[in-house]
C-alpha cells in the first residue's frame, strides 16, 4: 500500500492535529488524484470533517496541484494539468496532504503564470466573497460595512464592492488600515476603539446600506451601523434578531458560483483583482499556520507548501 504524509485528526473527540503516514486515497470514476503542491489554510480546517469517517483523517478543504491519475468518467482534464481544487467533507480526506482525491466538478484550471501557492489561496475565500456579494445585492452608490475586513474573504469583498461603485468601510486592527485602504476601502475603523460604530455612522450619514459580518460574534456589533430597513449578511452563522426593519440573512452556497470563481481566478491572473498571501509556510510548519489563522488576525491568506 502506497502511503503519504498528511496532517490528520486522529479521532472524533480530540481536535488535535498531527502529521502521520496514511494511505494515498483511491479515486472514484468521477474523480482525479492530485499531487498537492500547496494548500490553503482556513479557520475551520481543524473542525470541518464529515461524520463517521475512518481515522486518522486528513484535514483541509482547498489546494492546488498536478493531476496524476484520472477516473474512468473524467473528461476535459488530463494527467499533468495544473488545477485548483476543493475536497470539502469527503470521507476519504482533505487537502492537507501530499495527495488528494477531488471530484472533477470542483476543478479549476490554473493559469500558467499563477504559482501553486497562489492557486491554493483562492477557492474558499473567493467563493465565500462572491456568495456574500450575491447575498448583499448592492448597487453603485450603496454603502457597505465589513466586519473583519482584512482577512482573505474581506480582501476580495472590498475589491469586488469597490469595483461596483459601492462605498466600503471596514473594521480591523489599526495595523491593517492602510492595507484595506489600498484595496478600495474609503473608511477604516479599529474595533478596539470604543466609538468605532459612531465613526462609521458619521461617515455613512446615519448608517450603511448593508453590513457583512465575517467573523463569529461580529453580527450583533454590526447592527448599530446599518440604517433602518438595511441588511446584515452573516458568514459565520451568527444568530441575530432583527431591529428597525433590518433584514438578517445567512450567506448561502450556490452551485453556479463555481463559474464565477473560475472568472475570478482569470481576473487574478490578469491582475484585475489582487490576491494577497500574508505568508507561505513549509509543510513541517503547517500547524503553526493553522494556529496563526485561528487567531483571526491574518492579513489576506496563509498557505502551506507540500514537500517537493
Amino acid at each position: 500500500m502506497q502511503t503519504m504524509q498528511a496532517f490528520v485528526r486522529t479521532d472524533a473527540n480530540s481536535r488535535e492535529v498531527e502529521i502521520a503516514n496514511v494511505p494515498i486515497p483511491s479515486i472514484n470514476d468521477d474523480e482525479v488524484l492530485i499531487q498537492v503542491e500547496a494548500f490553503g489554510v482556513g479557520i475551520h480546517d481543524r473542525y470541518f470533517i464529515p461524520k463517521n469517517v475512518d481515522f486518522p483523517y486528513p484535514i483541509g478543504i482547498e489546494g492546488a496541484g498536478t493531476i496524476v491519475q484520472l477516473g474512468d468518467q473524467v473528461t476535459d482534464v488530463a494527467v499533468g494539468d495544473r488545477v485548483i481544487f476543493t475536497t470539502s467533507f469527503q470521507p476519504k480526506g482533505g487537502s492537507w496532504a501530499e495527495y488528494a482525491a477531488a471530484n472533477q466538478a470542483t476543478l479549476i484550471p490554473m493559469p500558467d503564470h499563477l504559482t501553486f501557492q497562489q492557486g491554493a489561496a483562492v477557492h474558499v475565500a473567493a467563493k465565500t466573497a462572491l456568495e456574500s456579494m450575491r447575498a448583499l445585492d448592492l448597487n453603485k452608490g450603496d454603502s457597505l460595512f465589513i466586519a473583519g475586513a482584512s482577512g482573505a474573504i474581506g480582501t476580495f469583498v472590498i475589491q469586488l464592492a469597490a469595483a461596483k461603485g459601492i462605498h466600503v468601510a471596514g473594521s480591523a486592527s489599526a495595523r491593517n488600515h492602510d492595507y484595506m485602504a489600498s484595496l478600495g476601502a474609503e473608511k477604516t475603523v479599529d474595533y478596539h476603539d470604543a466609538d468605532w460604530q459612531k465613526q462609521v455612522n458619521e461617515w455613512a450619514s446615519g448608517g450603511v446600506t448593508a453590513a457583512l459580518a465575517i467573523q463569529p460574534g461580529t453580527g450583533k456589533d454590526s447592527l448599530p451601523v446599518v440604517k433602518d430597513g438595511g441588511k446584515v449578511i452573516t458568514v459565520s452563522g451568527d444568530q441575530l434578531e432583527g431591529e428597525r426593519g433590518i433584514t438578517i440573512q445567512q450567506m448561502s452556497h450556490h452551485q453556479d458560483t463555481h463559474q464565477d470563481v473560475i472568472q475570478l481566478v482569470r481576473d487574478i491572473a490578469d491582475e484585475k483583482i489582487k490576491l494577497v498571501i500574508e505568508k507561505e509556510y513549509p509543510f513541517e510548519q503547517g500547524l503553526e499556520a493553522l494556529e496563526k489563522t485561528e487567531t483571526r488576525h491574518a492579513r489576506g491568506k496563509l498557505v502551506v507548501t507540500t514537500p517537493s
